[in-house]
């Protein structure tokens, strides 16, 4: 079982202010809101709001949610040690939210160790299937943090009136970066922008099937029925910028690890594909250029896994662009 380590927040960094529970959404703050499965979430998630979000809601703009998917980085089946490190990155990560009108939203996901194969902050193919019956709390994660995204926009709209996209920003870095990756695959309807790094070694692609290969979720498409209920809405997904970046030194590959895909996922993806992340990389681009994607693959020189401050000034670039300001 491989651990990673997270980097995707530490662009992120803000005050922490007390956590609320139930209380209107506090202005310039971080909120934490309590487990809701009547709304249809079962774990807490944290919203920041900055001052710059109402701001704007005098001049009647719709403001938008960065979604930045929790990723502890180990295996534990205390919720309170995932809680914990939400909470320290966000205290870690500030001034980014200063340059821009956004909130930020972050779920507390569990990620077991009883159930380590189950690899939920990465939104991998176990969470999609045996979690429906055997692990009920954490079946859907996706579905979950739709509920909380839209418990968070009524919260807003009802304590001060703000208007507020149903469509999010995203943004994750290796297994967050997967977990953005594939959310944004299964739900495009609900993604303004995406940007993914290092997604696990492969990011999953809109094919289903590669050189007479069937490539099945995380890979790629041709079971997603059969595993989320619904076909790739391919026409939406063409209208949602994404930004999918690589360290050409980067060898962090979950691909070798069972937590992250089967045995028989590894024995296509390696003679098919590649043998390390950098190899594939231009396959994935080659499907993904294909199949009408308004997708960018930069390939960073010299870097492995890690978030540099150029990388960083690219990811701020590219949702500033499409925060629709």
């Amino acid at each position: 079982m491989r651990r990673y380590a997270h980097f995707a927040a530490f662009i992120f960094i803000t005050a922490l202010s007390a956590a609320a529970q139930g209380q209107p959404v506090s202005l310039g703050g971080v909120n934490r809101f309590d487990a809701s499965p009547a709304k249809g979430f079962n774990y807490p998630y944290y919203l920041y709001v900055p001052p710059t979000f109402f701001e704007a809601a005098a001049k009647g703009k719709e403001r938008t949610i960065l979604v930045l998917p929790n990723n502890t980085g180990k295996n534990d089946d205390d919720l309170a040690v995932h809680e914990a490190d939400v909470m320290r990155r966000i205290n870690q990560n500030s001034r980014f939210v200063s340059e821009v009108p956004i909130a930020i939203l972050t779920p507390v996901f569990p990620r077991p160790a009883a159930d380590w194969k189950t690899y939920t902050h990465a939104l991998d193919r176990d969470t999609m299937t045996t979690a429906k019956v055997e692990k009920k709390d954490y079946a859907r994660l996706d579905l979950q943090l739709i509920a909380m995204i839209d418990d968070a926009r009524e919260r807003m709209a009802k304590d001060s009136g703000l208007k507020v996209d149903r469509r999010v920003l995203m943004v994750g870095f290796s297994a967050s970066g997967m977990f953005v990756n594939r959310f944004t695959f299964l739900h495009p309807e609900r993604v303004k922008a995406a940007a993914i790094g290092s997604p696990g070694g492969w990011p999953i692609v809109p094919a289903a099937s590669y050189k007479e290969k069937t490539l099945r979720y995380p890979i790629g498409v041709a079971d997603m029925k059969s595993v989320t209920g619904s076909d790739l809405d391919l026409k939406t997904l063409r209208g949602v910028p994404m930004f999918i970046f690589l360290g050409d030194k980067d060898d962090n590959d979950s691909v070798v690890f069972d937590d992250s895909y089967d045995k028989e996922d590894r024995e296509l993806i390696f003679p098919l594909l590649g043998e390390k992340p950098v190899d594939r990389w231009g396959a994935a681009r080659e499907m993904y250029t294909a199949a009408g994607l308004n997708a960018e693959f930069k390939l960073y020189p010299g870097i492995g896994h890690t978030i540099t401050l150029d990388v960083r000034n690219d990811i701020l670039a590219f949702l500033k662009l499409h925060l629709g300001e």
